[in-house]
């Protein structure tokens, strides 16, 4: 299979069959170092091909306080990840209309069945996991990699999430093994850490 030869689809980046896609998603309010260290870690250790940052229109667990406007943030991440060939941005959630990850899972899975999506998270959201909208069916839908972050204090890893789904937990050495896993399915990844945050980004700015 020739993982390199793209067919184009009308809201996601290119695709082809068997592509192995680690799904990013935040609001990147700013985006920064922290970010890029998770979606390269994952870009690595999961062996994937490519990683779409999913800049979300609103976060409904974030209040709009703070939150600069979407397009900002939109060419604040094209610009960041800009000369990095395997990143892409995925406008779909704004083009869709959707505001919850698992709408937006299921509509990667119905247009484009043929590809090997993993949910890529920060360590630092997995303690507040359990709040997102139908959660435990998105963590069943596809497989979760968790990239360790200096905000992730050792309770996330006892949250509701790790606790709900122990059984399905791989070791950390089957990560390149993820993608194409039915869910549920999830690794913890320890990696060094990076300090950058968006809070402290903003809190410098307006300081």
């Amino acid at each position: 299979m020739d993982r390199s030869v793209p067919s184009v689809g009308s809201l996601f980046p290119p695709v082809a069959a068997g592509l192995r896609v680690g799904l990013f998603g935040g609001s990147f309010n700013p985006v920064h170092e922290g970010h890029f260290h998770v979606a390269r870690t994952a870009l690595k250790r999961l062996d994937l091909d490519v990683i779409w940052w999913l800049v979300s229109p609103g976060n409904p667990l974030k209040g709009k306080s703070g939150m600069s406007g979407y397009e900002r943030r939109l060419a604040g991440v094209r610009d960041y990840i800009a000369g990095h060939p395997k990143h892409y941005v995925c406008t779909a959630e704004a083009s869709l209309g959707t505001r919850y990850s698992i709408d937006l899972i299921a509509a990667v899975h119905t247009i484009h069945p043929v590809i090997c999506p993993v949910w890529i998270m920060g360590a630092d959201n997995l303690g507040i996991f359990h709040h997102w909208k139908n959660w435990q069916a998105m963590a069943a839908s596809l497989p979760v990699a968790v990239i360790a972050r200096p905000q992730d204090p050792v309770r996330a890893r006892f949250s509701p999430f790790a606790r709900t789904f122990a059984f399905a937990r791989m070791p950390s050495e089957a990560a390149p093994i993820l993608a194409g896993q039915q869910g549920p399915a999830w690794v913890y990844l320890t990696a060094p850490l990076h300090s950058h945050s968006s809070t402290h980004m903003r809190q410098n700015h307006t300081g």
